[in-house]
């Protein structure tokens, strides 16, 4: 669904140039839930903004549903935001009209393509809990409902991929657990690729794909070791037990062999800030230790 090949992303002003990605590679498969991390000017915003084409790369390639995204005329772009990819904002406000009920909200991209379909709307309202709910107005909502509305509202004209930047940032944790649980069953039952930006790591390995951005680069992968199913069965067992890590991690490496060692790692074994480390072969592992130390200390 999702191809980015050595993306780039600059930003100028009259006197300054902001580099927001630099070489990124990313593939998302068709149905897939990932959870994209990072800290903030990463440049996991800059990507999901071009993702949903919002803004176009300055070098690279990126291809989503199999287009090539650079080629687009803007007539062309105007279709892809209005028919394959849906978006959730942080602020609701951009997500939500506040005159309008949630039921008019849900139909306003209905609208936008030529088509009202009430029916639609209802169903939609119903899929995130919210039908009870599709007479009131913004102020009458929560902000957990009020995100469920917006989320409708990105499903209206029947996306291939739905985008979310910081869907849970504005609301407590039970509500954040509850929205996310509706990503992972539209990911489910829809079989709808989702790609979800987030700055909180624990929400983030509650799904199946985590991708680490650092410095404007894909830098690390957590991947669930059992499918979804196999974690359901056990999430009893994990909640009594305590949060139980059910990821394994992966470096990236680019295609001229780059990768970025996560922080805590060169930390625990007293490489952080330095420059040069030893490098060695052994049994089909690369060993990285510190130039200072013997080969027994390492």
């Amino acid at each position: 669904m999702i191809r980015c090949d050595n993306l780039v992303k600059i930003y100028k002003t009259a006197d300054l140039e902001v580099v927001a990605l630099q070489g990124l590679d990313l593939t998302v498969e068709a149905g897939e839930l990932t959870a994209i991390i990072g800290n903030s000017g990463s440049g996991k915003s800059t990507l999901l903004n071009m993702l949903g084409g919002l803004d176009r790369p300055s070098a690279g390639r990126l291809f989503v549903d199999g287009k090539d995204m650079l080629k687009f005329t803007e007539r062309e772009l105007a279709r892809y935001k209005k028919e394959t990819v849906g978006f959730v904002w942080q602020n609701r406000a951009r997500n939500l009209i506040p005159y309008l009920t949630a039921k008019e909200n849900v139909e306003i991209p209905m609208l936008l393509t030529g088509r009202r379909k009430p029916l639609r709307a209802l169903e939609l309202l119903e899929a995130v809990g919210m039908s009870h709910r599709r007479n009131h107005r913004l102020e009458q909502l929560s902000g957990g409902e009020q995100q469920r509305v917006a989320i409708a509202i990105a499903l209206a004209n029947r996306p291939k991929l739905l985008l979310a930047d910081e869907p849970t940032g504005s609301v407590d944790t039970k509500t954040a657990a509850l929205i996310l649980e509706l990503f992972n069953r539209l990911n489910r039952e829809m079989g709808l690729t989702i790609v979800i930006v987030t700055h909180d790591p624990q929400l983030a390995k509650k799904v199946s794909r985590v991708v680490a951005i650092r410095d404007g680069r894909t830098s690390s992968e957590l991947i669930r070791r059992a499918s979804y199913a196999e974690r359901l069965a056990e999430l009893e067992r994990e909640t009594a037990a305590g949060d139980a890590d059910s990821h394994e991690e992966y470096a990236v490496m680019d295609q001229a062999g780059r990768i970025q060692l996560p922080a805590s790692y060169l930390e625990a074994i007293g490489l952080k800030g330095k420059r040069r480390v030893k490098l060695q072969l052994e049994d089909e592992r690369i060993v990285l230790a510190s130039p200072e130390r013997s080969d027994e200390s390492k």
